[in-house]
């Protein structure tokens, strides 16, 4: 029996990917979670056979997920589950430690192809990327250009989609348990290392990176339109009462 855990952060997600996997006699979803950073937990503690991914999660994005897992709980094979099929999508998660990617478009025997080659520790990728060799796209990843990304520490990467995310630094520090300070640090350096000048500047590169999951994107496109300019409020000029005689 292969174990599955399941992670996206759209209930109605995971509630049909449970419904189409447990029809089949040889797979259990044994956990579900909607958040990066719970998956590491979860996983850590149920250590499932295979995770089965979206790309974007709030908390921490899949592909971080991904490469922690891999690092990790390297026996838990990861298969994404992800809109984005594009080069630059499968060559990253490849690059991050994926067994399997799955377009979001595909069938769902691609899906289950996937998940059960991932279960014994090999690649799959799904229809029409399947249409070249797992080597063609290991040595597509392996030319890729390094990305000043990789050069951030695993704290950096959860700070940087925090920030992007909108927290300030003491929502931050409550959420990773560390100080307000450290976390200012730990975005001063990633910040520096990306050669960031603003907090505007950090959500644009994490929306060109595609860190940022759609709902957190969804909330910066409204965020202008919440900020009302304020009304001055004027003081109702006073009149002067004659007093009739």
């Amino acid at each position: 029996m292969t174990r599955l855990l399941l992670a996206d952060d759209e209930r109605v997600v995971r509630q049909a990917l449970r419904y189409l996997l447990e029809r089949e006699p040889d797979l259990r979803v044994v956990g579900e979670t909607a958040d990066g950073l719970e998956t590491l937990r979860v996983v850590s503690r149920l250590k499932p056979d295979v995770l089965v991914t979206g790309a974007a999660l709030p908390g921490l994005y899949g592909l971080e997920v991904t490469r922690r897992v891999h690092a990790q709980a390297p026996a838990t094979g990861v298969v994404i589950l992800a809109r984005d099929s594009s080069d630059w999508a499968v060559t990253e998660a490849l690059r991050h430690g994926a067994l399997g990617f799955v377009s979001t478009r595909a069938d769902v025997a691609d899906l289950l192809r996937a998940v059960r080659a991932a279960a014994r520790g090999r690649r799959y990728l799904g229809a029409p990327l399947s249409a070249e060799s797992i080597d063609t796209w290991l040595a597509r990843a392996a030319r890729a250009t390094r990305d000043p990304y990789h050069t951030l520490t695993s704290r950096e990467r959860e700070i940087l989609q925090l920030v992007a995310e909108g927290l300030s630094s003491p929502a931050i520090a409550r959420r990773l348990a560390i100080s307000a300070r450290t976390a200012d640090t730990h975005r001063a350096n990633l910040m520096g290392k990306l050669r960031l000048r603003n907090r505007t500047a950090l959500i644009r590169y994490a929306l060109s990176r595609g860190v940022l999951p759609p709902l957190a994107v969804a909330r910066q496109a409204a965020e202008p339109r919440r900020r009302s300019p304020r009304r001055s409020r004027s003081k109702p000029a006073r009149t002067r009462r004659t007093r009739s005689r």
